[in-house]
């Protein structure tokens, strides 16, 4: 075995793990909740599963859990890996990042990862297409998606682009000791977003303005207050009519353009059917 790919489960290590079967390339699959054969048991909040999970390999494409990521360095140095590729998040390069929910586990384990020897690239993706899944519910009933920022821009990035980027720099290592801002190839607004998704489905998608306080109280549950507190705070900061800045990396790294957000609505039509 060369290759862990932690987080097994989620959809950038799903499309990981579909790229790096197609190319022949060894590699093992490790998840807090191993529900598949040949997947191990590699919780990152429990140090007791690392070595088994590691033994053998010498490239990890890691998921930015900074719970135990002393102990996952520590781990990893002394079963001989060489390579970690990390998938972060471009919320590290904001002032502040240290303080923020949004990005203080990554930039704890970037920092954990630098400090270490063993060479490291990071991928800092900003807002994924898929977060367009959480107005799936409320579109397949009829309602309109409530959001307290309707001009609030991202720069969504397909879960595809992820993969074929991680798989670029897992298996070149002249992109050891880089790092990589990924986007998607435009800037759009929510209410951009929600317009190419009813273009795609061929039927209406309204949104209704709603306040922060509102939309807070409705994530009640589902969102950590600070978490939600410092959406709130970026979806704010993105309003103010400025484009979310876009990068090329995508493509450089893949040899294509960066899918669209139009492209990934095709792809994930299926979510949003009544």
């Amino acid at each position: 075995m060369s290759i862990l790919v932690t987080g097994a489960r989620g959809a950038v290590a799903r499309g990981l793990t579909t790229l790096l079967t197609a190319r022949g390339v060894p590699h093992r699959l490790g998840s807090r909740a191993p529900d598949t054969p040949g997947t191990v048991h590699c919780d990152l909040g429990d140090p007791g599963t690392f070595p088994a999970a590691l033994e053998g390999i010498r490239s990890v494409f890691l998921y930015a859990d900074a719970s135990r990521i002393e102990d996952f360095v520590a781990e990893a140095v002394t079963a001989g890996v060489e390579h970690v590729v990390l998938l972060s998040s471009s919320s590290v390069l904001a002032p502040g990042a240290a303080d923020s929910p949004l990005a203080a586990s990554h930039l704890a384990v970037e920092q954990a990862l630098s400090a270490s020897p063993l060479r490291t690239t990071l991928l800092r993706p900003g807002a994924f297409a898929s977060n367009a899944l959480g107005w799936a519910r409320s579109l397949r009933a009829g309602r309109p998606v409530r959001l307290p920022y309707p001009g609030a821009h991202t720069d969504p990035v397909h879960e595809r682009d992820l993969a074929e980027a991680a798989v670029a720099v897992l298996t070149d290592r002249a992109h050891a000791g880089r790092a990589y801002t990924l986007t998607g190839p435009q800037s759009l607004t929510f209410a951009a977003q929600l317009a190419v998704v009813g273009e795609v489905l061929g039927r209406p998608t309204a949104f209704e303005p709603v306040s922060a306080e509102e939309w807070k109280a409705e994530a009640d549950g589902r969102i950590p207050g600070p978490y939600a507190d410092a959406l709130l705070d970026f979806w704010a900061a993105s309003a103010d009519g400025s484009p979310a800045a876009v990068t090329g990396a995508v493509e450089r790294l893949t040899g294509h353009p960066a899918r669209t957000f139009e492209e990934w609505v095709r792809d994930h039509a299926g979510a949003f059917a009544v």
